[in-house]
């Protein structure tokens, strides 16, 4: 189970969701979370796992279960422990458990970037590894964890080095270590990687500065690559749709590229790139593709359309607020939650979007949320909510 859709694909299959939130009748639970951080919900045998951050100067990095019936708190894990150094280097958006981990197998895999990953029983939290290879950061952490193989697979792309991970998933070991063959003047980047099927192998789509690669999971050995110049701290998420892959490339020449996957070998820089757009591209929120159709909300609340097939701009409009959450869509229900703690529901299609609900949740909201029939599980700055829809 991973953040948006399980896959990161940011589409869900739900009916009944909440739209226009009556906060009186239809919050089932809202639970204080100790501590603080953006990482988003995941939900799994019938428990719901975030990571957080406690304290500030002195910081305990802890793992957390929900009961989703109830909200209250199942069990409470510290896992690290992370030096003064570490968590000092930390951008003022930012919190010190941003990135989201995953559940396989009964098994919770929580990742906190330069400061540590872990796995821990989903039952009860008893810590099975912990993994600890500090980089010197830029702004904290922010990428995500994907898993294929039997391999952990994460970027540590930080101020002196850009590097991609792969640790063993059992035993919490390092299997290998991939740097970047791009040089980039600004190394640090925060991507998740995009995991794909390449020749029956599973390979591991990553970003970094003014790069992408595919990285066999199994050994790391790099299978092809792109050069995307003039980028850095690259965020949001890449998608696969029927053989294309879908991506944003960060700060500075920011884009939205489609890249062939079939025969992508060597260097594909100048074979493999079918199109790309320039306006209304998103460096932090991902992005979502339903039909043939790619929805996008940029930093500064740009909802727009992109035809799948040409890149070609559909429509546009203006949220006026700041974003940095990634949306979630359910049918055609796009939902989106500013950094202002607003949450928007718009009918999204083709022709346009029509707002139809604005949520005021009371305080800021950086995750994604858990999206199923008739329910929502929402994150904010402090608290957990469960929201009924139908």
């Amino acid at each position: 189970m991973q953040a948006r859709g399980g896959k990161r694909q940011g589409v869900v299959d739900a009916k009944e969701v909440p739209v226009k939130v009556n906060f009186e009748k239809d919050v089932m639970w809202k639970t204080t979370i100790p501590g603080k951080g953006w990482s988003s919900p995941l939900m799994s045998e019938g428990l719901i796992i975030l990571t957080t951050a406690v304290g500030e100067e002195e910081v305990e990095l802890r793992v957390v279960a929900v009961d989703p019936e109830t909200g209250k708190i199942v069990w409470n894990q510290k896992v690290f422990d992370p030096g003064k150094a570490e968590v000092a280097s930390r951008h003022h958006k930012n919190s010190l458990a941003s990135s989201t981990g995953l559940i396989s197998d009964g098994v919770i895999y929580a990742h906190f970037g330069h400061m540590g990953t872990a796995a821990l029983s989903l039952k009860d939290g008893a810590v099975k590894w912990r993994y600890h290879e500090t980089y010197d950061p830029v702004h904290g952490n922010g990428g995500s964890p994907v898993l294929a193989d039997g391999v952990l697979v994460f970027t540590a792309d930080g101020n002196d080095e850009a590097l991609v991970r792969g640790l063993d998933a059992a035993t919490g070991k390092k299997v290998w270590e991939a740097r970047r063959k791009v040089e980039a003047k600004r190394k640090f980047s925060f991507g998740t990687p995009l995991l794909v099927e390449m020749n029956g192998h599973a390979v591991a789509v990553s970003q970094g500065s003014e790069v992408v690669a595919a990285h066999r999971v199994k050994d790391g050995k790099e299978l092809w690559s792109l050069d995307v110049g003039g980028v850095w701290s690259v965020i949001p998420t890449p998608l696969l749709d029927e053989g294309i892959i879908y991506l944003s490339t960060g700060f500075g020449k920011t884009r939205l590229l489609a890249i062939k996957l079939e025969g992508a070998a060597g260097d594909v820089t100048k074979t493999h790139v079918k199109w790309e757009a320039k306006k209304g591209i998103p460096t932090v929120p991902s992005f979502m593709i339903r039909g043939d159709t790619i929805y996008l909300l940029e930093d500064k609340g740009k909802l727009s359309a992109v035809d799948k097939e040409s890149g070609e701009i559909l429509w546009a409009e203006s949220l006026r607020r700041n974003f940095s959450g990634s949306p979630v869509m359910a049918g055609n229900h796009f939902y989106s939650f500013s950094e202002e703690g607003v949450g928007y529901v718009h009918e999204v299609s083709r022709k346009g979007a029509k707002q139809v609900a604005e949520n005021d949740y009371g305080e800021p909201i950086f995750s994604s949320p858990i999206i199923f029939d008739r329910t929502m599980i929402l994150r904010s700055e402090t608290s957990l909510w469960r929201i009924k829809g139908g």
